[in-house]
């Protein structure tokens, strides 16, 4: 089972101020598949340190293999999920975005909006996701079957990953 944390940014939500609706559509995304287990979950301020601290926690105390954020991710002065998130991998998953970036623009210009990173701390996946119901949806259903197999990859559970050569 793939051990997953989803951390929903934004300001209004920390402060009791409006539903986190996108983070509970994360969740039954998530449900729905067999190869994922949701293992926790929290909302925080669009707070550069308290972002960067929270990825921190949750990778280097190997709580999830994936760690999925939404929100902050756009133009808004308070977006910093991207740069909070670059701050704290060792390795950028740079097809991971662009491909959520190239689907998404099969649906709508304002895809190339989207600031989201992907990369790798220890021995988790970090995925930036947009905060809208539907953009973060459309873009987990993207890459959350080809995710499965990265995240074995990352965890030492995928021994052969190249095609075998005939003889």
């Amino acid at each position: 089972m793939i051990k997953v944390a989803i951390v929903t940014l934004s300001d209004k939500g920390s402060r009791g101020e409006r539903i986190d609706i996108t983070g509970e559509k994360l969740k039954e995304m998530f449900a729905e598949h067999k190869s994922y287990e949701i293992i926790y979950y929290n909302m925080l301020p669009d707070t550069f340190d308290v972002i960067c601290e929270e990825l921190k926690m949750l990778a280097d105390n190997y709580i999830a293999d994936l760690i999925v954020t939404n929100g902050g991710t756009g133009f808004s002065k308070r977006d910093v999920t991207p740069e909070a998130t670059l701050a704290v991998i060792e390795r950028e998953a740079q097809g991971v975005a662009e491909y959520m970036r190239t689907k998404s623009f099969e649906i709508t210009p304002k895809a190339m909006l989207s600031r989201a990173r992907c990369g790798i701390r220890k021995g988790s996946l970090i995925v930036n996701l947009p905060g809208s119901p539907k953009g973060a949806t459309e873009n987990l259903g993207f890459i959350i079957d080809s995710l499965v197999h990265g995240i074995e990859i990352l965890k030492g559970e995928a021994v052969e990953c190249a095609t075998p050569m005939k003889k």
